[in-house]
């Protein structure tokens, strides 16, 4: 048996939530949501899927994204819910051995962009908060998240944010943030409501605290960002702001039609580097209409 889940902090604590539930061991297997959807992940009987598309040959699927909604029932349990997380916490609150309540709470704030002003200018003051920002999904870290998960299972969250490798991580993260801001305001334009922050021109792609855009541009209700990722693909996150809050289209729905799926603030796709520009202009006139969806 295995946990399958995304590498993002809500995949993070449902792998701390099943394997304490359910006595799986480590490791976890690492998948991106595109993968999943394009078929090219290896899901074995026995497997508990969490924050992930469905796959018919799991055991086990927890999810809360409105683009993997399914059309027949699943053994596991699915709902739109602030996380993935607090679905697994509810279906096994009875076998879970460790307090986690606070742990599962901080994550539906932060999955469902549920934070203050402060809380994303200054996250160095909010442990949750800062703790999620040192997750990326760069596959080369996968020993950090086992890490973590690690942690979280046996520690109290001060003796997590007091790790050698957590506060290295910690560090590194509050001035990555501040390169971050520079490169928000270079290679970010406006197109009425929508702001689009452009990174496919840099390498390495910046990477930072993915709420300050919100702050920096406050008249946007949505944001539109574009990487280039490998040699052959691209990506596009797409974002409401959760400082003004007037975007109306559902970008989990939208994003399924662009090779990607998430909720209906916030979601993904990736695609082949070829179809980037066609599907940014689509995307952007989708949010600039910005129709109810």
């Amino acid at each position: 048996m295995r946990v399958v889940t995304r590498p993002d902090f809500d995949g993070i604590v449902c792998a701390v939530l099943l394997m304490d539930a359910l006595h799986i061991a480590p490791p976890v297997h690492w998948v991106q949501p595109s993968d999943m959807q394009h078929r090219r992940v290896d899901i074995r009987e026995g497997d508990v899927i969490a924050n992930l598309p469905y796959h018919e040959r799991c055991s086990l699927w927890f999810d809360h994204h409105v683009s993997n909604q399914p059309d027949k029932p699943i053994t596991g349990a699915f709902r739109l819910a602030p996380s993935a997380a607090g679905i697994i916490y509810d279906t096994y609150r009875q076998k879970i051995t460790r307090d986690y309540r606070e742990l599962v709470r901080q994550t539906d704030r932060i999955d469902s962009a549920d934070l203050t002003l402060d809380e994303i200018l200054h996250p160095e003051h909010y442990p949750f908060v800062l703790l999620s920002m040192t997750i990326s999904n760069d596959i080369e870290e996968k020993n950090y998240w086992e890490h973590l998960i690690g942690l979280l299972r046996s520690r109290s969250m001060g003796e997590v944010m007091i790790d050698p490798w957590v506060r290295q991580r910690c560090e590194a993260v509050v001035a990555a943030n501040i390169l971050y801001e520079e490169a928000l305001r270079t290679h970010t334009r406006l197109a009425g409501q929508v702001s689009i922050t452009d990174f496919r021109l840099l390498d390495p792609v910046p990477n930072g605290n993915r709420f300050l855009i919100y702050s920096l541009f406050p008249e946007c209700t949505v944001n539109v960002k574009i990487v280039h990722v490998g040699e052959d693909n691209a990506s596009i996150k797409v974002g409401h702001s959760i400082l003004n809050r007037g975007c109306h289209v559902n970008v989990g729905k939208m994003l399924a039609a662009f090779e990607g799926g998430g909720h209906r603030g916030a979601g993904a796709c990736r695609f082949a580097r070829e179809k980037a520009d066609r599907y940014l202009a689509r995307i952007v006139a989708i949010l600039q209409a910005n129709e109810a969806s």
